[in-house]
């Protein structure tokens, strides 16, 4: 399959790859590692008649040490680039893990964190060939509103895929969103919206330039399955983080991903631990809620009575690891 034809735009500064996006607006479309757009391109899901390329932008590939010791990290730094950083390693394990889950190698040679962060939702009777879609009727992220896995759905039900997406929500990140007009800062458990089509709250004419994560605290971990490790997208993650003891936590945030179009905070299984604390009832009682609070399984990659158990078992084991890594 070949490239639709488009113009290719590769400035040397931030602020000139925003006046691009700006002058272009919806024709232009931003390109990290491209890893998962030119695919898309190829499939003709997107076709934009400008490529804005931000990879001869330095800032956007730096890491370093904030005062207070957290991190900012440069929206355009590669994945092989962040499982390569001891200090990422150290301070944040559960996104080390997270980044280093990414594909192969050659995957996270190319894909940047940004572009993990804003990875495109994805669906089974969509992300296939434009052939293959001209077999059956168009749905909300083509050209019709309908979707084909909730056929009474008033949105699209596509998966949203991000490993970092997960680890960064339980870490407390946040993310800094540039444009001609300047910078806004908003943690990234606001940056999803809950439609496999309008999934960010990402204006026109806005790049994700930079993650900013606080110092550490607690303990953080970070688990996910896929049919084949390397090759294929999640069937489902986990990101846990508990700060204080098992027995009496100061706070916890439970995040699953691969499930439905955003990222899902786990609020009920949340509130079992902070109440109880972190033992063998709540884990067991955690992990139950999180399965039943799926709603409905829209994930046709695996069949929805596979992906509840998966969740149970994903939340139950990593709850248990998360456990036994107290001091």
């Amino acid at each position: 399959m070949q490239l639709p034809e488009f113009e290719y735009i590769r400035p040397k500064s931030l602020a000139e790859g925003l006046q691009a996006l700006a002058e272009h607006g919806p024709d232009a479309q931003i390109m990290s590692g491209g890893s998962d757009l030119l695919i898309n391109m190829k499939f003709r899901l997107d076709t934009p008649k400008y490529l804005v390329s931000f990879n001869d932008v330095a800032e956007l590939k730096a890491m370093e040490t904030l005062p207070d010791g957290g991190m900012q990290i440069g929206a355009g730094c590669t994945l092989t680039q962040l499982a390569g950083s001891g200090e990422l390693e150290d301070k944040y394990p559960a996104l080390h893990d997270a980044v280093f889950s990414v594909g192969s190698k050659h995957v996270r040679n190319a894909a940047t964190i940004g572009g993990n962060i804003c990875l495109d939702t994805r669906c089974w009777y969509t992300n296939q060939s434009e052939h293959w879609r001209e077999t059956r009727d168009g749905c909300f992220k083509t050209d019709t509103e309908e979707c084909h896995v909730i056929k009474t759905a008033a949105k699209c039900h596509a998966i949203n895929s991000s490993d970092s997406a997960p680890a960064l929500m339980v870490l407390g990140a946040t993310v800094v969103l540039a444009s001609a007009k300047g910078e806004r800062e908003l943690p990234i458990v606001e940056f999803y919206n809950d439609d496999g089509v309008d999934h960010t709250v990402m204006q026109p004419g806005e790049f994700l330039a930079r993650v900013l994560i606080p110092p550490p605290t607690g303990r953080s971990i970070y688990a996910k399955l896929a049919q084949r490790d390397g090759l294929d997208f999640a069937s489902g993650t986990f990101a846990a983080g508990i700060v204080g003891s098992n027995e009496s936590p100061e706070s916890v945030c439970l995040v699953m991903g691969s499930v439905g179009p955003a990222p899902k905070v786990l609020d009920k299984s949340i509130e079992i631990i902070m109440g109880q604390g972190l033992n063998d009832d709540t884990i067991e009682a955690a992990a139950l809620a999180a399965r039943a609070s799926l709603g409905e399984v829209t994930n046709l990659f695996t069949p929805s009575g596979y992906k509840r158990r998966l969740v149970k078992a994903l939340v139950k084991d990593a709850l248990n690891e998360l456990r036994d890594k107290e001091a």
